[in-house]
Order: C-alpha cells, then structure tokens, then sequence
C-alpha cells in the first residue's frame, strides 16, 4: 500500500489519540535474562490485568497460573511508581525518572515503561519528521523519524515504522539523549474493538458516541524491548476494553503491613521495616 507523509502522520495521530483508557486481561512472557525472569521464576507465562489512564496513570498485576496468586503488583502515576513482590516480601518505591545501574534486574522493574507502549504521544504540528521507506524483503515498509531540537542540534525522538501490506504500526522506538534506544516495541495482530458497554463506560451510550467514526483498533500482541533496563516482555491481550471509565482508587498500592519497604533514588538503597 501507498501513503505518503501527511497520511502517515494522521493515521498515526488518529491511533494516539483514539485511546484514552486501557482495561485488559494478558497473558505476559519474559525473554530470558529480563527483569521479569527474576519475579516469575520458573514460570514461561503468567496471566495478568492492565488498567491504564491517560497521561500516565497505570497498574499491572501478573499472575501465576492456575492458582491465581500474585506475583507482582505495580503501578505508577507518571511520577511516582510502587511495585509489590509477594515472593520477597518486597515493596519498592521510586521515582518514575530514576536511572541507575543495579545488580539486582528486579529493580529495574517500571510500569510506567508499559505506558509508553500503550500511549502513543501525537505528532505536533511543526514538529520536524522524516519519511523513510525501507526494504526487507518480503516485507516493506515506511518509517517516520520525529526529531527534537531546532537548527542544527537535531537528534531523533521516535521513530515510528508503518507495515506496508496494511499501514499499521509495526514498531515504535522510543529515544533518549544523544541517539539512545530506551524503547522498542512491535505490533502485530491488530484487531477491531468494540466500543464499550454503558456499564464499562460509566455513562449510557448516545448517538453521537455510536456515530462517532469505526470501532477502534488495537494490537492484540506487543513485544516490548527496554534495552536499558533489561527489559524483554511479551504481551499478548486477551481480553480488551478501551476507554471504559476506570476509578481513581483502581491505581492505589499501600504497602502491605510487614513487607520491606525499599526506597530506591539517589544512592543506595534503604531497606525499612
């Protein structure tokens, strides 16, 4: 299929902007040497829930199989992440911003990062953006590099690459200063979603909400890849509602009485009772 630039970067803005809330049940598989391998143990895939808000508001729970028990509890709410890990009677708290080496992957955990695969921030008017059209055969496909910066401190910002046999969103990465891959996450398998219920959304449906465009889509599998933290997880969706109304107090962690409470930020850190 053809497009050109302007086409790219509204199809794009159009997925951005179509989903304000996630409410998902996945099944989670880590890649060997992740930071999830340390919290799963011996596990190859969990079952789980993702409840996410725009801007940054979002909570994942992993399961284990058949029985149920939590692995690990975590959210964030684009400031602040706290994650719970029954297995080590843990409970780690952290700015959402912190970066830094550790020996132990399990706090390199994030939530937040799963925000950044879910959430797709538009592309400005005015913002610099490259088209690019790269051959893999068999595949094709057309890649969108947005910069940052003005003149002749350009760096990339993301770059967004579109499969050519149907123009959707095959891969997002995500860079940081001076040319760094923080984020890299593949698409595939994307699918019709039904809009919610009046019960899911909170409100009953109006005419205007029933004729407000198509259904929206979404990809039912995510490989999400955090090159600096160590991260590889695989997500599959199994069950998808977007933009129900979530209640604020779905994406409140306390810590539970008797865990450690460890505070990790600048230096080392701090077990506490």
């Amino acid at each position: 299929m053809d497009a050109d630039q302007a086409q790219l970067v509204d199809a794009y803005n159009r997925q951005a902007d179509a989903v304000r809330t996630v409410n998902a049940s996945v099944q989670m598989s880590p890649t060997a040497g992740s930071a999830y391998s340390g919290v799963i143990h011996e596990y190859h895939q969990v079952s789980g829930f993702v409840l996410a808000a725009r801007p940054a508001m979002i909570r994942v729970i992993g399961q284990a199989p058949v029985v149920g028990t939590n692995i690990f509890d975590m959210v964030s709410d684009g400031q602040t992440f706290r994650i719970f890990i029954p297995s080590k009677n843990e409970f780690l708290v952290g700015p959402t911003q912190l970066e830094r080496a550790t020996k132990n992957p399990i706090e390199n955990l994030r939530p937040q990062h799963l925000v950044d695969a879910l959430f797709w921030p538009p592309i400005h008017a005015g913002e610099p953006v490259v088209l690019e059209q790269v051959e893999a055969p068999p595949a094709r496909y057309y890649a969108l590099s947005v910069l940052r910066g003005s003149g002749s401190n350009l760096e990339i910002a993301r770059k967004i690459w579109f499969d050519r046999s149907d123009l959707h969103v095959f891969r997002l990465q995500i860079y940081g200063p001076a040319g760094r891959l923080d984020s890299d996450t593949s698409y595939a398998d994307w699918q019709n979603v039904p809009p919610p219920s009046p019960q899911e959304s909170g409100a009953p449906a109006t005419a205007d909400d029933r004729s407000a465009g198509g259904p929206a889509i979404f990809a039912r599998t995510l490989r999400i890849l955090r090159p600096q933290q160590d991260y590889q997880l695989s997500v599959i969706i199994t069950r998808l509602v977007l933009n129900s109304d979530i209640p604020a107090d779905r994406f409140n962690l306390m810590q539970p009485a008797g865990t450690e409470l460890v505070n990790l930020g600048a230096g080392q850190e701090q077990p506490q009772p």
